[in-house]
């Protein structure tokens, strides 16, 4: 994109002008929030049982003593070396966050299908206290998952419609969202998937603002595991 110099004048100018539309798009933010939160809630009438780190546990013991409950289904398959690169970019946004949403009545996991349980936290990503979930045909359920003979039969359900079969694979990522019944009855509240949850995507949102913003060819393509970058980056550094 070529840039004009301008006065300042007319930097103020053009930049109200964005400011409306950005006060536009926080407003229309706090409407489908509010829709988001009006959804209808399905019951789960499913008994999912999933290996953990801590052992076998059901979907209602993974809340955790608390009402709430978040799902990222992260991307690994039984036959992957490693968790998908923008998952585990995902995860790497999410150790800070836990405390708070913990505060907050929420628990927050990652479901995965690799093959051997071992494979799973250290082979995805590192340095994230997070739990990993592995097991179970919860993926497929919530249309992440994708059997061979899903995918050669022809198009598959993805993001709330039909997706061609070129087009998926047989693990692709989401989100979806429960609560837990005082009486512990489980409840489905929502999905989301592809890139509905970008916003949880915090280098994505400060690069939005960064002069040249994210300089990509196609959805995310610089995006690598922290750990396979070919320079180490530097730490912030704060001005006074």
């Amino acid at each position: 994109m070529e840039h004009s110099v301008v006065s300042r004048d007319e930097w103020l100018e053009a930049r109200r002008t964005l400011l409306m539309k950005e006060k536009e798009m926080t407003r229309m933010r706090d409407r489908i929030n509010a829709d988001r939160l009006a959804l209808p809630w399905v019951k789960v009438d499913k008994d999912y049982v999933f290996t953990t780190p801590t052992g076998r546990k059901t979907l209602a013991e993974l809340f955790d003593g608390r009402s709430q409950l978040v799902v990222y289904h992260f991307m690994f398959g039984p036959d992957w070396e490693a968790g998908c690169p923008g998952c585990s970019f995902l995860a790497d946004h999410l150790d800070g966050a836990i405390v708070h949403l913990n505060n907050h009545d929420v628990s927050f996991v990652c479901v995965s299908r690799p093959a051997r349980q071992d494979r799973g936290l250290s082979a995805a990503w590192t340095g994230i206290s997070l739990g990993v979930v592995f097991g179970s045909d919860f993926n497929f359920d919530y249309h992440v998952s994708f059997t061979k003979e899903e995918l050669a039969a022809g198009p598959v359900t993805y993001n709330f419609r039909e997706t061609p079969a070129e087009q998926a694979h047989d693990e692709l990522p989401g989100l979806s969202s429960f609560y837990r019944d005082t009486d512990g009855t489980v409840y489905h509240t929502y999905s989301n998937y592809a890139r509905g949850g970008e916003e949880m995507l915090g280098t994505m949102m400060i690069l939005d603002c960064a002069p040249l913003g994210r300089n990509e060819g196609s959805t995310m393509d610089f995006v690598k595991r922290h750990d396979e970058y070919e320079t180490r980056p530097k730490a912030a550094t704060c001005c006074h």
